[in-house]
């Protein structure tokens, strides 16, 4: 029988970094923390763009950064490395989890899929009309889609926030609307953001889509050898003249849901070879034996899980609390003394974000879920009530990252841009208390039922 090694016998400065890596492990693993870590980022970048230092916020991020090989060089304003490279992983992560639904998720039937469908459809479709209304004779017209994005860690963070009172399901259907959202939202970028393509782009593309079925068919799992291939697809991209953040959905769509056919099943080999290493003796070639043994557990360990999966729970701590974080500090930081809401329709811009993300958002996503149920078509999922409806509605109206990445994209004018900018975080700030509120209402309300039965 192995003893286990009393605690104290370990040193302090160990047990120390033991206890405080498992505390921020457990940080990490709680939904709240990655959209409160995002919060931060961007009352900090707000903070710093409105104090006495703004020029030094606004001049980091247009430095330049080059990297380079010979006479080779490549330089780009910091801004682009994080709004155009960074980002690539994020988009990466929603492609594989965009793949994963698809196969076996909310997405996977069409039957659970249509009512959350419909739901997207109404909150895409009502704040682009609401945004519409307010611009459609300014020259603020190409930010109809800004307020259709909704933040997914934002949004499910604000309702974990709420604690276990808010039924599961509730969780589940507002993780699939945003997921259709995010959807949708890629198919905007693609289609009304990607202005004179390059076909030449394209061919550039293709060949490092080749390269990932390629690699794929030689049964290679290791995630780094799609590093080059996936380099090459954004390079295409990035000349086709389409935002090469595009690239990250390619390849996590493309990224296999099922773990790669192996001759030895990897629990089966992880046994075998568990027993082969218990039964060795110290003599026999033991370094060319324990190499071969610690290759195959390796494997067996790494293909316990489907790529897709392994590969985004890999990278999920990496997005959610140092791409994102980064991507809202470097963005948000609006110099509100600097805005000018009197020129070239500016101020219908902010109350056209500012609409549709509030009133547009909720009002689309009850009013089709209203729809589709009156008419017959679904019914509401177990365990959700239309305060539940209300309450994902209404938290589904903080569009953060996706609208401000979509803002970058509509807009060159710089004062147009910090209008939207300050309509998203306007508008996400209502819509998150909003929803708090209403979580608070109905929680108590709960319990109030609970006392009295």
């Amino acid at each position: 029988m192995i003893q286990r090694k009393p605690e104290q016998a370990f040193p302090r400065a160990q047990l120390f970094t033991e206890r405080a890596l498992s505390t921020v492990e457990r940080f990490m693993h709680i939904q709240a923390s990655s959209g409160l870590v995002l919060l931060i980022s961007a009352a900090l970048a707000l903070v710093w763009a409105n104090s006495e230092f703004a020029p030094s916020y606004h001049a980091l991020w247009h430095m330049p950064l080059s990297i380079g090989l010979g006479d080779l060089s490549f330089s780009q304003p910091l801004h682009f490395w994080i709004n155009d490279v960074l980002m690539t992983i994020f988009f990466l992560v929603v492609g594989m989890e965009v793949k994963r639904e698809i196969h076996e998720g909310s997405l996977s039937n069409m039957r659970q899929a249509v009512l959350p469908l419909a739901a997207a459809f109404g909150g895409v479709m009502v704040p682009a009309a609401l945004y519409l209304a307010f611009n459609m004779n300014s020259v603020g017209l190409n930010g109809w889609a800004i307020p259709a994005a909704t933040d997914i860690a934002f949004a499910v963070g604000l309702l974990a926030l709420l604690g276990r009172s808010v039924p599961n399901n509730v969780r589940i259907f507002l993780l699939a609307l945003a997921i259709i959202d995010d959807i949708a939202a890629i198919l905007i970028i693609a289609l009304f953001y990607s202005e004179g393509l390059d076909l030449s782009g394209f061919l550039v593309a293709g060949v490092g889509v080749l390269m990932v079925l390629t690699l794929q068919q030689m049964g290679i799992g290791n995630a780094y050898a799609y590093v080059i291939p996936g380099a090459v697809v954004w390079i295409g991209l990035l000349i086709t003249g389409a935002h090469p953040t595009l690239a990250g959905v390619m390849l996590g769509l493309m990224t296999p849901v099922i773990p790669i056919r192996m001759r030895e099943r990897p629990l089966e080999m992880l046994s075998r070879i568990t027993k082969e290493l218990s039964g060795r003796s110290q003599g026999d070639d033991e370094l060319e034996f324990m190499n071969k043994q610690l290759r195959g557990l390796r494997l067996a360990q790494r293909e316990l899980m489907p790529p897709a999966m392994r590969v985004q729970t890999a990278l999920h701590p990496w997005v959610a609390f140092v791409i994102m974080p980064i991507f809202a500090f470097a963005n948000a930081g609006i110099t509100i003394e600097g805005i000018d809401l009197s020129v070239n329709g500016a101020y219908w811009v902010t109350l056209g974000v500012l609409a549709g993300l509030v009133v547009g958002k909720p009002v689309g996503i009850f009013g089709m879920t209203w729809l589709m149920v009156r008419l017959g078509v679904c019914t509401l999922p177990v365990g959700v009530t239309w305060a539940g409806i209300l309450l994902l509605s209404l938290f589904a109206g903080v569009g953060f990252t996706m609208s401000i990445f979509i803002g970058m994209l509509a807009f060159s004018d710089p004062n147009l841009l910090a209008a939207a900018k300050l309509g998203v975080l306007g508008g996400s700030v209502v819509a998150a208390v909003l929803g708090l509120l209403c979580g608070i209402v109905l929680i108590r309300r709960q319990s109030k039922l609970n006392r009295s039965d």
